[in-house]
C-alpha cells in the first residue's frame, strides 16, 4: 500500500508543473485526496482536494485560479496542475487520502487525512 508522489522540480515564477500522486495497493475512488505543502519554517497548508466519488474539488485560496486537481481513475492517479507559480509556492508538496469523501473547506482539514506520500519538492525561482 503506497502513494508515490511525483513532478516536483525547479521552474520559474509564471512558469508550470504537474505533480502526480499515485495510489498502489488500494483505489482512490472511495477516498477523498488532498494536496498539502509545506515550506521551510512554516506550517503545512492544504492546497487542494478531489472527491474519488464525484471528482468536486476545493482549492485553499491562495491557490484558486491558478492550479487544477483531477483525477485518472484507470491509472489510479490524482493530478495538480501548477500553473502561473509564484516564489510563495516553493514547498515539499504532498498527498494524503482521507477514507469517505469530503467536500469544500472541510476538505482541507489535515486531520482527516490517514494515509500520507513521500514530498515532493516545488522550487520556484529565478
Amino acid at each position: 500500500v503506497q502513494l508515490q508522489a511525483s513532478g516536483g522540480g525547479t521552474v520559474q515564477p509564471g512558469g508550470s508543473l504537474r505533480l502526480s500522486c499515485t495510489a498502489s495497493g488500494f483505489t482512490l475512488d472511495v477516498y477523498t485526496i488532498a494536496w498539502f505543502r509545506q515550506a521551510p519554517g512554516e506550517e503545512r497548508e492544504g492546497v487542494s482536494c478531489i472527491s474519488g466519488r464525484d471528482g468536486s474539488s476545493y482549492y485553499a485560496d491562495s491557490v484558486k485560479g491558478r492550479h487544477t486537481i483531477s483525477g485518472d481513475t484507470g491509472k489510479n492517479t490524482v493530478y495538480l496542475q501548477m500553473n502561473s507559480l509564484k516564489p510563495e509556492d516553493t514547498a515539499v508538496y504532498y498527498c494524503a487520502t482521507a477514507p469517505g469523501y469530503y467536500s469544500g473547506e472541510y476538505c482541507l482539514m489535515g486531520q482527516l487525512y490517514t494515509f500520507w506520500g513521500q514530498g515532493t519538492l516545488v522550487t520556484v525561482s529565478s
